[in-house]
């Protein structure tokens, strides 16, 4: 089993589903930064708008003034750690670049605002695109699909399609299947268990479970009591050859693939 990147979640929101209001201070986002690099994450995602369904979008101002020192603590801490700005704004993916990030995430797969070709244009790191049936505002009314997978790889071949026709190299691109965006829970375990689907397209795959309400319906447990559940299924995504698991709490999911990897079979 190769041992996928770890994405540590740094939100700068008042209002996200599961640590909104948690760094929202210099300090409070610092000591956060801190945390998730002493755990061993490989990325920072820093988001200053909150995806979670029926949530409200957030002026461009606003966001700014949110994640630019999110960037700027990081950068104190390391100036080699790889920051992903999580937006979908091309104003605010510029400023977060200029301002020290080099990866960019967008879970509107480019196609929120016009301008946000010219932003991943603008420089040479990794593009995550995401999946999502609908906006964070209507995405989980009814989710339908006739086959979530083959639907959501339909979908990744046309963006990536477009994406290398307008100038950005295919081996820029990550893909996100969106767990929890526009899918209902059988959509989201379907997703988990055609991993291999996706990673048919040639492409990294990146997986962004961490803490969402398909874990609480499943067993019942509430959003602060879901990271255990979380890194166990981080590591049967990595058994199927994820490259890149976005979570909280890095350290619990570092645990739980260093366990997998231990008790893999070893060869006679």
């Amino acid at each position: 089993m190769k041992k996928p990147q770890l994405m540590g979640i740094l939100n700068v929101t008042p209002d996200s589903f599961s640590d909104g209001g948690s760094f929202f201070t210099a300090q409070s986002l610092l000591r956060q930064a801190e945390r998730l690099l002493a755990e061993g994450a490989d990325i920072i995602d820093i988001g200053g708008e909150s995806t979670r369904p029926f949530a409200q979008p957030v002026a461009e101002e606003e966001e700014l003034r949110r994640i630019v020192p999110a960037i700027e603590a990081v950068r104190s801490l390391s100036a080699a750690v790889p920051i992903s700005i999580d937006t979908t704004k091309a104003a605010v993916a510029r400023a977060a670049l200029a301002a020290g990030a080099t990866m960019l995430n967008d879970i509107s797969a480019l196609r929120h605002d016009p301008a946000m070709l010219d932003a991943a244009r603008s420089f040479d790191g990794p593009v995550i695109i995401m999946h999502m049936q609908g906006t964070p505002g209507n995405m989980q009314r009814d989710p339908q699909y006739n086959d979530v997978v083959r639907e959501i790889c339909a979908f990744f071949q046309e963006r990536t399609a477009w994406m290398e026709a307008q100038g950005i190299r295919r081996e820029r691109i990550i893909l996100d299947p969106g767990i929890g965006f526009g899918k209902t829970l059988e959509h989201n375990l379907a997703i988990l268990r055609k991993i291999s689907a996706f990673k048919q397209l040639g492409f990294p795959v990146l997986i962004g479970h961490s803490r969402k309400s398909f874990l609480g319906k499943l067993l019942g447990l509430p959003t602060e009591e879901r990271d255990w559940a979380t890194a166990l299924v981080s590591a049967l995504c990595a058994k199927q050859g994820a490259d890149m698991l976005r979570v909280h709490d890095v350290a619990k999911t570092a645990a739980a693939l260093r366990l997998a990897k231990e008790l893999e079979p070893q060869a006679a």
